[in-house]
Protein backbone atom coordinates (compact mmCIF):
# COMPACT_ATOMS: atom_id res chain seq x y z
CA UNK A 1 0.00 0.00 0.00
CA UNK A 2 1.38 3.44 -0.90
CA UNK A 3 2.23 5.60 2.49
CA UNK A 4 1.31 9.24 2.37
CA UNK A 5 3.52 11.46 0.46
CA UNK A 6 5.77 9.28 -0.96
CA UNK A 7 6.91 10.09 -4.90
CA UNK A 8 7.27 6.36 -6.53
CA UNK A 9 8.77 5.89 -9.90
CA UNK A 10 5.64 5.34 -11.62
CA UNK A 11 4.60 9.03 -10.50
CA UNK A 12 7.49 10.29 -12.07
CA UNK A 13 7.33 8.29 -15.49
CA UNK A 14 3.10 9.74 -15.63
CA UNK A 15 4.49 13.15 -14.90
CA UNK A 16 7.51 13.20 -17.58
CA UNK A 17 4.95 11.70 -20.06
CA UNK A 18 2.54 14.12 -19.42
CA UNK A 19 4.67 16.91 -19.93
CA UNK A 20 6.26 15.34 -23.03
CA UNK A 21 2.27 15.26 -24.51
CA UNK A 22 1.95 18.76 -23.50
CA UNK A 23 5.26 20.06 -25.20
CA UNK A 24 4.53 17.94 -28.48
CA UNK A 25 0.85 20.10 -28.31
CA UNK A 26 2.51 23.27 -27.58
CA UNK A 27 5.26 22.61 -30.93
CA UNK A 28 2.95 23.38 -33.64
CA UNK A 29 1.12 26.16 -32.22
CA UNK A 30 4.88 28.00 -30.66
CA UNK A 31 6.41 27.55 -34.63
CA UNK A 32 3.32 29.33 -35.97
CA UNK A 33 3.26 32.14 -33.62
CA UNK A 34 7.18 32.64 -34.70
CA UNK A 35 6.67 32.43 -38.10
CA UNK A 36 3.88 35.08 -37.53
CA UNK A 37 6.75 37.67 -35.76
CA UNK A 38 9.53 36.61 -38.24
CA UNK A 39 11.02 38.69 -40.80
CA UNK A 40 10.84 37.62 -44.06
CA UNK A 41 14.10 36.74 -44.89
CA UNK A 42 14.43 34.27 -42.08
CA UNK A 43 10.92 32.80 -42.91
CA UNK A 44 12.48 32.54 -47.02
CA UNK A 45 16.04 30.80 -45.27
CA UNK A 46 14.38 28.32 -43.43
CA UNK A 47 15.34 29.78 -40.24
CA UNK A 48 12.38 30.04 -38.11
CA UNK A 49 11.86 27.72 -35.67
CA UNK A 50 9.93 28.03 -32.22
CA UNK A 51 11.59 31.36 -31.37
CA UNK A 52 11.12 34.56 -33.78
CA UNK A 53 13.71 35.55 -36.02
CA UNK A 54 14.10 39.36 -36.80
CA UNK A 55 10.99 39.95 -34.60
CA UNK A 56 8.57 42.02 -36.41
CA UNK A 57 4.97 42.67 -36.01
CA UNK A 58 4.36 43.52 -40.30
CA UNK A 59 1.83 40.55 -40.63
CA UNK A 60 -0.25 41.87 -37.25
CA UNK A 61 -0.29 45.36 -38.57
CA UNK A 62 -1.60 44.38 -42.01
CA UNK A 63 -4.05 42.42 -40.41
CA UNK A 64 -5.48 45.36 -37.92
CA UNK A 65 -4.95 47.76 -40.75
CA UNK A 66 -8.44 47.65 -41.99
CA UNK A 67 -10.83 48.63 -39.39
CA UNK A 68 -13.47 45.65 -40.80
CA UNK A 69 -11.40 42.89 -39.63
CA UNK A 70 -12.57 44.68 -36.13
CA UNK A 71 -15.90 44.46 -37.37
CA UNK A 72 -15.65 41.18 -38.49
CA UNK A 73 -14.66 40.18 -35.02
CA UNK A 74 -17.69 41.66 -32.97
CA UNK A 75 -19.52 40.34 -35.66
CA UNK A 76 -18.61 36.52 -35.52
CA UNK A 77 -18.28 36.96 -31.58
CA UNK A 78 -21.87 38.42 -31.95
CA UNK A 79 -22.85 35.19 -34.29
CA UNK A 80 -21.18 32.76 -31.90
CA UNK A 81 -23.22 33.71 -29.10
CA UNK A 82 -26.20 33.89 -30.78
CA UNK A 83 -25.42 30.24 -32.46
CA UNK A 84 -24.50 28.36 -29.39
CA UNK A 85 -27.58 29.61 -27.37
CA UNK A 86 -29.88 28.58 -29.80
CA UNK A 87 -28.48 24.90 -30.47
CA UNK A 88 -27.98 24.59 -26.90
CA UNK A 89 -31.84 25.16 -26.34
CA UNK A 90 -32.93 23.22 -28.83
CA UNK A 91 -30.20 20.32 -28.38
CA UNK A 92 -31.75 19.99 -24.78
CA UNK A 93 -35.51 20.44 -25.75
CA UNK A 94 -34.81 17.26 -28.18
CA UNK A 95 -32.67 15.29 -25.49
CA UNK A 96 -34.60 15.65 -22.63
CA UNK A 97 -37.79 13.69 -23.68
CA UNK A 98 -35.58 11.34 -25.62
CA UNK A 99 -34.27 10.36 -22.15
CA UNK A 100 -37.83 9.34 -20.72
CA UNK A 101 -38.39 5.66 -21.16
CA UNK A 102 -42.24 6.41 -21.17
CA UNK A 103 -42.08 8.37 -24.62
CA UNK A 104 -44.42 6.49 -26.86
CA UNK A 105 -42.52 5.77 -30.27
CA UNK A 106 -38.94 6.97 -29.14
CA UNK A 107 -37.11 4.49 -31.01
CA UNK A 108 -38.66 6.07 -34.28
CA UNK A 109 -37.88 9.54 -33.31
CA UNK A 110 -34.26 8.25 -32.88
CA UNK A 111 -34.21 6.52 -35.60
CA UNK A 112 -35.41 9.38 -38.03
CA UNK A 113 -32.85 11.84 -35.87
CA UNK A 114 -29.91 9.47 -36.57
CA UNK A 115 -30.22 8.86 -40.10
CA UNK A 116 -29.33 12.44 -40.81
CA UNK A 117 -26.24 11.80 -39.29
CA UNK A 118 -25.27 9.65 -42.33
CA UNK A 119 -27.87 11.34 -45.15
CA UNK A 120 -28.35 14.90 -45.99
CA UNK A 121 -30.13 16.80 -49.11
CA UNK A 122 -26.53 18.06 -50.59
CA UNK A 123 -25.12 21.38 -50.56
CA UNK A 124 -27.34 22.90 -53.94
CA UNK A 125 -30.64 21.88 -51.82
CA UNK A 126 -29.48 23.42 -49.06
CA UNK A 127 -28.28 26.67 -51.03
CA UNK A 128 -32.12 26.98 -52.55
CA UNK A 129 -33.71 26.19 -49.34
CA UNK A 130 -31.59 28.98 -47.72
CA UNK A 131 -32.35 30.92 -51.45
CA UNK A 132 -36.01 30.68 -50.80
CA UNK A 133 -36.25 31.70 -47.34
CA UNK A 134 -34.90 35.01 -48.16
CA UNK A 135 -32.02 34.28 -46.05
CA UNK A 136 -29.06 35.26 -48.44
CA UNK A 137 -27.11 38.12 -47.03
CA UNK A 138 -28.05 37.82 -43.54
CA UNK A 139 -26.90 36.68 -40.25
CA UNK A 140 -29.48 34.39 -39.82
CA UNK A 141 -27.87 32.30 -43.18
CA UNK A 142 -24.94 31.29 -40.91
CA UNK A 143 -27.35 30.53 -37.74
CA UNK A 144 -30.19 28.72 -39.21
CA UNK A 145 -28.62 26.18 -41.06
CA UNK A 146 -26.75 23.23 -38.90
CA UNK A 147 -28.34 24.58 -35.62
CA UNK A 148 -28.58 21.70 -33.98
CA UNK A 149 -26.07 18.43 -34.21
CA UNK A 150 -27.15 14.62 -34.04
CA UNK A 151 -23.94 13.91 -32.56
CA UNK A 152 -24.32 16.30 -29.79
CA UNK A 153 -28.18 15.22 -28.95
CA UNK A 154 -26.75 11.86 -28.84
CA UNK A 155 -24.03 12.95 -26.32
CA UNK A 156 -26.86 14.85 -23.88
CA UNK A 157 -29.47 12.36 -24.06
CA UNK A 158 -27.43 9.77 -22.70
CA UNK A 159 -26.12 12.16 -20.56
CA UNK A 160 -29.52 12.80 -19.46
CA UNK A 161 -30.37 9.16 -19.27
CA UNK A 162 -27.70 8.83 -16.47
CA UNK A 163 -29.12 11.27 -13.99
CA UNK A 164 -30.86 9.53 -11.08
CA UNK A 165 -34.69 8.72 -11.71
CA UNK A 166 -35.52 9.46 -8.06
CA UNK A 167 -34.77 12.85 -8.25
CA UNK A 168 -37.82 13.36 -10.67
CA UNK A 169 -39.77 11.28 -8.90
CA UNK A 170 -39.97 13.15 -6.08
CA UNK A 171 -39.78 16.35 -7.46
CA UNK A 172 -43.36 14.77 -9.05
CA UNK A 173 -44.73 13.59 -6.24
CA UNK A 174 -44.37 17.68 -5.08
CA UNK A 175 -46.11 18.65 -7.65
CA UNK A 176 -43.45 20.04 -10.02
CA UNK A 177 -44.09 20.22 -13.51
CA UNK A 178 -41.91 18.84 -16.19
CA UNK A 179 -40.41 22.17 -16.74
CA UNK A 180 -39.88 23.33 -13.49
CA UNK A 181 -37.73 19.60 -13.05
CA UNK A 182 -36.11 20.12 -16.03
CA UNK A 183 -34.86 24.10 -15.75
CA UNK A 184 -34.28 23.50 -11.37
CA UNK A 185 -33.18 19.92 -10.82
CA UNK A 186 -31.79 18.47 -14.48
CA UNK A 187 -30.05 21.49 -15.75
CA UNK A 188 -27.79 22.35 -12.96
CA UNK A 189 -26.82 18.86 -12.73
CA UNK A 190 -26.33 18.65 -16.28
CA UNK A 191 -23.59 21.69 -16.46
CA UNK A 192 -20.41 19.75 -17.12
CA UNK A 193 -22.30 18.34 -20.40
CA UNK A 194 -23.56 21.24 -21.45
CA UNK A 195 -20.50 23.35 -20.81
CA UNK A 196 -18.82 20.70 -23.43
CA UNK A 197 -21.37 21.06 -25.91
CA UNK A 198 -21.47 24.67 -25.57
CA UNK A 199 -17.58 24.64 -26.31
CA UNK A 200 -18.16 22.55 -29.66
CA UNK A 201 -21.08 24.07 -31.44
CA UNK A 202 -18.75 27.73 -30.33
CA UNK A 203 -15.68 26.55 -31.82
CA UNK A 204 -17.31 24.59 -34.90
CA UNK A 205 -19.24 27.93 -36.01
CA UNK A 206 -16.35 30.47 -34.88
CA UNK A 207 -14.42 27.80 -37.43
CA UNK A 208 -16.72 27.62 -40.06
CA UNK A 209 -15.60 29.26 -43.66
CA UNK A 210 -17.65 27.18 -46.20
CA UNK A 211 -21.56 28.35 -44.91
CA UNK A 212 -19.95 31.82 -45.15
CA UNK A 213 -18.54 31.16 -48.96
CA UNK A 214 -22.20 30.28 -49.95
CA UNK A 215 -24.35 32.87 -48.31
CA UNK A 216 -22.63 36.12 -47.90
CA UNK A 217 -21.43 38.40 -50.70
CA UNK A 218 -22.05 41.61 -48.60
CA UNK A 219 -18.28 42.53 -47.04
CA UNK A 220 -20.65 44.13 -43.95
CA UNK A 221 -21.52 40.50 -43.14
CA UNK A 222 -18.29 38.73 -43.90
CA UNK A 223 -17.28 36.46 -39.90
CA UNK A 224 -13.82 36.61 -38.99
CA UNK A 225 -12.67 33.81 -41.13
CA UNK A 226 -13.83 34.70 -44.35
CA UNK A 227 -12.17 37.99 -43.76
CA UNK A 228 -9.19 36.19 -43.05
CA UNK A 229 -9.46 33.84 -45.77
CA UNK A 230 -9.61 37.26 -48.39
CA UNK A 231 -6.59 38.75 -46.87
CA UNK A 232 -4.61 35.44 -47.39
CA UNK A 233 -5.89 35.11 -50.73
CA UNK A 234 -5.16 38.95 -51.55
CA UNK A 235 -1.22 38.81 -50.25
CA UNK A 236 -1.10 35.75 -52.27
CA UNK A 237 -2.04 37.40 -55.67
CA UNK A 238 -0.16 40.03 -54.85
CA UNK A 239 2.88 38.80 -54.09
CA UNK A 240 2.55 36.00 -57.16
CA UNK A 241 3.08 38.93 -59.45
CA UNK A 242 6.57 40.24 -57.81
CA UNK A 243 10.09 39.19 -57.99
CA UNK A 244 11.65 37.07 -55.77
CA UNK A 245 14.07 40.01 -54.98
CA UNK A 246 11.10 41.95 -53.78
CA UNK A 247 10.33 39.46 -51.31
CA UNK A 248 11.77 41.39 -48.55
CA UNK A 249 9.98 44.44 -49.48
CA UNK A 250 6.41 42.95 -49.26
CA UNK A 251 4.71 40.76 -46.83
CA UNK A 252 4.56 36.56 -47.33
CA UNK A 253 1.73 34.66 -47.55
CA UNK A 254 3.23 32.14 -45.02
CA UNK A 255 3.53 35.11 -41.95
CA UNK A 256 0.36 36.07 -43.26
CA UNK A 257 -0.82 32.89 -42.62
CA UNK A 258 0.75 32.24 -39.30
CA UNK A 259 -0.67 35.54 -37.92
CA UNK A 260 -4.37 34.89 -39.04
CA UNK A 261 -4.36 31.53 -37.49
CA UNK A 262 -3.17 33.36 -34.12
CA UNK A 263 -5.87 35.66 -34.20
CA UNK A 264 -8.35 33.52 -35.07
CA UNK A 265 -7.22 31.19 -32.15
CA UNK A 266 -6.23 33.29 -29.43
CA UNK A 267 -10.12 33.83 -28.85
CA UNK A 268 -11.07 30.53 -28.34
CA UNK A 269 -8.09 29.93 -26.00
CA UNK A 270 -9.15 32.14 -23.98
CA UNK A 271 -12.68 30.99 -23.22
CA UNK A 272 -11.68 27.50 -22.94
CA UNK A 273 -10.18 27.72 -19.25
CA UNK A 274 -12.87 29.96 -18.40
CA UNK A 275 -15.31 26.91 -19.29
CA UNK A 276 -13.50 24.51 -17.84
CA UNK A 277 -13.93 25.30 -14.59
CA UNK A 278 -17.45 24.66 -15.13
CA UNK A 279 -16.66 21.06 -16.44
CA UNK A 280 -15.39 20.59 -12.08
CA UNK A 281 -18.44 22.02 -11.35
CA UNK A 282 -20.63 20.45 -13.39
CA UNK A 283 -18.96 16.83 -12.04
CA UNK A 284 -19.40 18.46 -8.73
CA UNK A 285 -22.87 19.13 -8.36
CA UNK A 286 -23.82 15.76 -10.77
CA UNK A 287 -22.49 13.37 -7.93
CA UNK A 288 -24.75 10.88 -6.17
CA UNK A 289 -23.94 10.89 -2.71
CA UNK A 290 -25.01 7.55 -1.73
Amino acid sequence: MRKHGRFHLSDFLIVLIIIMVVILCLMPMLNVLAVSLSSNNAIINGKVGFWPVGFTLRSYQTIFADISMIQSLVFTIQMTAIYTLFSMLLTIACAYPLSKRELKGKRIFLMFIIITMYFSGGIIPDYMLVQSLGLLNTQWALILPGLISTFNVIIMRTFFSQLPENLEEAAMIDGASDAYILVRIVLPLSLAVIATLSLFYAVSKWNSLQDALFYITNPKLYPLQLRLNAIISNAVNINTRLEATNYTETQLPEALKAACIMFATIPIIIVYPWLQKYFVKGVTLGAVKG
